[in-house]
């Protein structure tokens, strides 16, 4: 590429900030001491002045050199290269006749299947959660996933019409509450056995239902007890640290929605659970508490 601008006093770096793929490599080179200043300019970023066009300067990695010439491909990163210490070699080896070459057939062979790369980087790229609480946001999701089918479980099977407005009615904040975690947690992120929190969360919902609104409300009661507890230990792990506001927001929304659940389903009960009712909240809550440690596993 040959287009010039006016001369500037260090080499400029300008990558894709959007890609996944991109940010993680940058991130390595902007960790080691350059033997000349680099500046790091994001190209996804509106507003930035750009010595191209955007969608250019997107579709292929460019340097700009002090000269306000532009390179790309292979031979920005060789230019990149020369200047970091533990890549210097690879600017030397490019030297070397028809290596140049040859690398920059391996990046446009990289970009051919970089889509599919980033599809699979996006899938476990999860910046807004710290990498210590993944495991902890999985079983958020997983927990979710099961409360939504717990809902769906007691609308089916009940004829109570007022047990199935109340089903409908938390069903629906169950399912905000789903689909704001998988906006944090990325798909692959996620737990593999889905499928089993689904059923575990439909048969927990139904079979209380089968009984009658007593049993409903006293099964809701102990999930939603459980729940709040473990959201309450999320929310103490993070209490504090930087940059984790938007997640500990969404933890206290979410944890104060099922603190209602619970209060309005021990507000509707009528007496006491008797002994086999007991017995089945203990059974629910233990297998709660259970589903949560496998989540945070697989």
């Amino acid at each position: 590429m040959t287009n010039t601008t006016p001369a500037q006093s260090c080499m400029t770096v300008l990558y894709d900030g959007d890609c996944p793929l991109c940010r993680r490599e940058i991130a390595v080179y902007q960790g080691l001491a350059a033997r000349e200043p680099v500046r790091w300019v994001d190209v996804s970023a509106p507003g930035t002045a750009l010595p191209d066009e955007r969608s250019t300067l997107m579709a292929r990695f460019h340097v700009q050199r002090e000269d306000g010439s532009l390179l790309s491909g292979a031979e920005a990163f060789l230019a990149l290269w020369a200047r970091l210490p533990g890549w210097r070699w690879l600017a030397f080896l490019g030297r070397v006749p028809g290596a140049a070459w040859l690398m920059e057939r391996a990046y446009v062979g990289f970009l051919r299947v970089r889509p599919a790369m980033q599809r699979v980087a996006r899938g476990l790229d999860a910046p807004a959660v710290p990498d210590d609480m993944l495991a902890e946001l999985r079983s958020d999701h997983a927990g979710e996933t099961g409360a939504v089918w717990i809902y769906r479980g007691i609308a089916l099977v009940t004829r109570n019409a007022e047990l199935k407005a109340f089903a409908q009615r938390h069903g629906a904040t169950e399912e905000d509450h789903l689909r704001r975690v998988c906006e944090v947690l990325p798909w692959a992120r996620r737990s593999w056995l889905l499928p089993a929190w689904r059923v575990a969360g439909f048969l927990t919902g139904a079979l209380p239902a089968l009984v009658g609104p007593r049993a409903v409300h006293a099964t809701i009661a102990s999930v939603e007890t459980f729940v709040d507890h473990h959201y309450q230990q999320q929310i103490d792990r993070i209490e504090g640290r930087p940059g984790v506001d938007a997640l500990r927001a969404l933890l206290v929304e979410c944890q104060a929605d099922e603190v209602a659940h619970r209060d309005e389903a021990l507000a509707l009960q009528t007496q006491p659970p008797g002994i086999l009712l007991r017995a089945w909240c203990a059974l629910v809550g233990s297998g709660s508490a259970m589903a949560v440690r496998l989540a945070r596993l697989v």
